[in-house]
This record gives C-alpha cells, sequence and structure tokens, in this order.
C-alpha cells in the first residue's frame, strides 16, 4: 500500500474524534484523524506525524493524519481504512480464486469473503495500534461492533465456513495481539469463546514508512 503527496509535521493536540492540531513548516494546521480510536499512547504533543495532502476543495482540512512515530518503535499507521486495504493486496497473492469485500453475512458486513477449492471462507480484519512492552493489544477502545462480528464468525464456522479475524498489526516488532481486558473484558470472553467454536486469528505484522504499508508475515494463533 503506498500514499502520495505526504509531508511530515509535528503534532500538537487534539479537538475530538476527527480533528486534530498539527504544526506543518512552524505553521499549525488543522486536520482530520483517520482513526476515531483513543490513540492516547501515540499522539503526544511534539510528536513526529504523517500526513497526506488532500486535493479535494470541498474538503473543510486539507491534511489527513495517517501515521505518527512512536519512540523505540518508530512509524505507527493509524489510518483505520489502512488494514482493510493493505489486506485486500496481501490476499489476492494467496491463490484465493475468489475474493468479494464488504460481504453480507447474517446482521453483518464482514470485511472479505474468499474461496480456494471446496472451502469458502469470512473474514474480518481489524486493525492494532495499541502497543505495550512488545505486544499489541485490541481494542483500544470499547467496541460492541467487534463483538457482533466475532459472533458472526462463530455461526459461520457452524455453517461450514473458515472463519478468520485477521489482525493486521502497522508498526514494527509486534507479532502478537491480546485482547484488551482492561478496556473491554467483552471482547476478551467473546475472542474466547470465538476460538473454541474454531475460529481462526491471524496475527499480520506489518513493515511500515512515512508512505507505505506491507504486510511481512502472517502468523496464525495457536490455542
Amino acid at each position: 500500500m503506498q500514499y502520495h503527496k505526504t509531508i511530515q509535521g509535528e503534532f500538537c493536540d487534539r479537538l475530538n474524534r476527527f480533528i486534530a492540531h498539527v504544526r506543518i513548516d512552524g505553521k499549525e494546521e488543522t486536520v482530520h484523524v483517520k482513526n476515531t480510536g483513543r490513540c492516547r499512547e501515540l499522539l503526544l504533543p511534539g510528536a513526529p506525524v504523517i500526513l497526506q495532502i488532500c486535493d479535494n476543495p470541498k474538503r473543510k482540512t486539507k491534511y489527513d493524519l495517517i501515521a505518527v512515530e512512536k519512540p523505540g518503535k518508530g512509524w505507527v499507521n493509524i489510518d483505520s481504512q489502512a488494514p482493510n486495504q493493505v489486506m485486500a493486496e496481501w490476499l489476492e497473492k494467496q491463490d484465493f480464486h475468489c475474493i468479494r469485500r464488504e460481504y453480507v453475512y447474517g446482521k453483518s458486513r464482514l470485511d472479505f469473503y474468499m474461496e480456494r477449492n471446496e472451502t469458502k471462507y469470512l473474514m474480518e480484519v481489524k486493525g492494532c495500534t495499541l502497543e505495550i512492552d512488545g505486544v499489541g493489544y485490541f481494542p483500544d477502545a470499547p467496541s460492541e461492533r467487534a463483538v457482533k462480528h466475532l459472533r458472526e464468525l462463530v455461526d459461520g464456522v457452524q455453517h461450514g465456513f473458515t472463519g478468520i479475524l485477521a489482525f493486521v498489526i502497522p508498526m514494527e516488532g509486534v507479532t502478537e495481539v491480546r485482547p484488551n481486558l482492561q478496556t473491554h473484558p467483552a471482547f476478551g470472553e467473546a475472542l474466547q469463546d470465538a476460538l473454541a467454536a474454531g475460529v481462526k486469528v491471524w496475527y499480520l505484522p506489518c513493515r511500515v514508512t512515512q508512505d507505505s504499508l506491507h504486510i511481512e508475515a502472517c502468523v496464525e494463533h495457536i490455542v
């Protein structure tokens, strides 16, 4: 996944989930934050950030904040649209003969449906940007939607699909994601139920630069 028209700035503060102030070439600019999660350990005053320039004249903000540098970890991509995009690029190289995005199953719209030979897959993708002591944690804010998706994957497994929860890790040096029980214990419970039902969990660590994101490996969780 390659970004175009990117520049570096310095994070100032966050007004709300969608808007932040960033200093670019000494001038403070209002920018769009492409992540509604908390990101409290990342978006700190003075942190180097990467912004993508938007040429849409109808936009109120000219820049999208897509990545932030974390001390000791390098760049962390916080673009909430990136995990699905980088996963789509990766899946195209994995010998599936059918790949569909935004697949309606039950009462949800799951990220991917795939087919390989006679096997049918349902996949939900989650991006993990919260890292503590070299381990990723999800979610960084309560997510009833994530719990709902796990239940849909369980139902899919019970009806003959291979269900996959895929954690895209848009930072380097992290190869495992654990449920953030302190923030959302219900997700941890749903994840345990999903694993017991046969849902697979994949960890996909990425190579991150100032203007790109690429999946480097796929590690399957061992129960």
